[in-house]
């Protein structure tokens, strides 16, 4: 049996998407508010920071990949305007359902696909920006996952990656603290689902740094890759450049 990490427990590789699906059929009802509470509402800013570094142009093909509900694919689609296209994507069926009525609430109809990072159904060279947030850390193997991104952009194209990182030094103590024994009783009292928000800590440490990913990134298609780290490291977002 091939092992992989879900959070701090060792599970078998080929269970690992189903516990993660259903960490997020849980969590899918209140997501949106569990987010602004988590991180005091800095994870808006985050993906504001990250649709500014994409610069998408007019006309663009842009994958949001794990997109949840749909913060950045709806942004996005502003972007590329009526010529462009941007499809939404996500593993999970509750959280892409609950993203896609998010959006046509706002008036937003955009291709929505439940598929998995690391066999997506996309032809060679076809995007010009691919984006994940929040979503790499869940998948089995990142590898995998970060040469079919490689493989759906055009050469030139750009991967955005926003996910939780490596925290400064000073921070440690006080994340540590707000992680483990904060989060998972915020997870309880608003959502009456204390394993899965200590699943999603678990999940943070167990994701690669900001120089990890970094030489992931590096040995899986891309040519070009820095990061910016926000928030005192708590987050980073990796921008790389397909070869």
């Amino acid at each position: 049996m091939t092992t992989t990490h879900f959070g701090f427990e060792s599970v078998d590789e080929a269970d690992k998407a189903r516990r993660v699906r259903g960490v997020f059929d849980s969590v899918a009802p209140r997501y949106d508010l569990m987010n602004d509470l988590m991180s005091a509402g800095l994870h808006r800013a985050w993906k504001a920071y990250t649709v500014m570094v994409a610069n998408v142009r007019e006309g663009a093909q842009v994958l949001d990949i794990a997109g949840g509900t749909g913060d950045l694919a709806r942004a996005f689609a502003r972007q590329v305007g009526p010529r462009g296209r941007v499809v939404l994507t996500d593993i999970n069926e509750s959280m892409l359902r609950h993203g896609r009525d998010r959006l046509l609430d706002a008036g937003c109809a955009l291709d929505a696909l439940v598929c998995d990072a690391e066999k997506l159904p996309f032809a060679d060279g076809h995007f010009d920006l691919v984006s994940v947030a929040f979503g790499l850390r869940n998948m089995t193997h990142k590898d995998s996952a970060l040469r079919e991104m490689a493989r759906v952009l055009k050469p030139g194209g750009k991967l955005l990656v926003l996910e939780f990182s490596r925290v400064a030094k000073p921070l440690e103590k006080a994340y540590d603290w707000y992680s483990f024994k904060v989060l998972p009783q915020l997870g309880r009292w608003v959502a009456n689902d204390e394993a899965s928000y200590r699943y999603l800590a678990e999940s943070i440490r167990m994701h690669p740094g900001q120089e990890e990913l970094k030489t992931l990134m590096l040995n899986n298609g891309f040519g070009h890759v820095d990061y910016h780290n926000l928030t005192g490291g708590l987050v980073a977002l990796h921008v790389g450049i397909r070869c």
